[in-house]
């Protein structure tokens, strides 16, 4: 099976998972286990816009990074160009940032919520060199388009909640 047959059949199952909760950190949790079973990358996750910063979201590999400033690093340049970023060797991409030494290349994907600005991104590492194509920019970033922009409605929702119990409870 080619690798776009493989995201071609996949998809769909996808869009199953997606419609079965309105939970959204159940769904990227699972949306993680799915892809990383499937494909069988070395780590794969999300980091969730988070004022400046991007903050480490639901994930499946080794332990990673806490935190990615804009503009920073792979995922913090597609944030910022508001486009995926395909990696073939990290080694050669400028700032870099190494959470994990064995990470040979990488793909990045933004998650653009309701007003068509980004509110995460989809990181993906590979222990292989050049893992990443084409074909998986296609296939992944319709794979983030199927997730329900409501989601990052909430999110947003929830820190300003979260902002206001902290002030309160000075």
């Amino acid at each position: 099976m080619t690798k776009q047959e493989k995201y071609e059949a996949f998809l769909p199952q996808l869009q199953g998972l997606i419609d079965e909760t309105q939970q959204a950190v159940s769904v990227l949790a699972n949306v993680c286990a799915a892809l990383h079973t499937e494909f069988g990358w070395w780590w794969t996750g999300f980091y969730l816009v988070d004022g400046d910063k991007l903050v480490l979201g639901p994930f499946q590999g080794p332990v990673a990074c806490y935190q990615i400033p804009f503009g920073r690093g792979v995922c913090g340049t597609a944030w910022k160009e508001q486009t995926t970023i395909v990696v073939t060797d990290v080694e050669e991409f400028p700032g870099h940032i190494a959470c994990n030494s064995l990470s040979r290349s990488e793909i990045v994907v933004p998650v653009f919520n309701e007003e068509g600005a980004v509110c995460a991104v989809l990181d993906i590492d590979s222990k292989e060199l050049a893992c990443f194509d084409e074909t998986d920019r296609c296939y992944l970033e319709k794979a983030v388009s199927l997730l329900p922009k409501t989601f990052f409605v909430a999110q947003a929702i929830c820190k300003k909640n979260q902002e206001k119990m902290d002030e309160v409870t000075k």
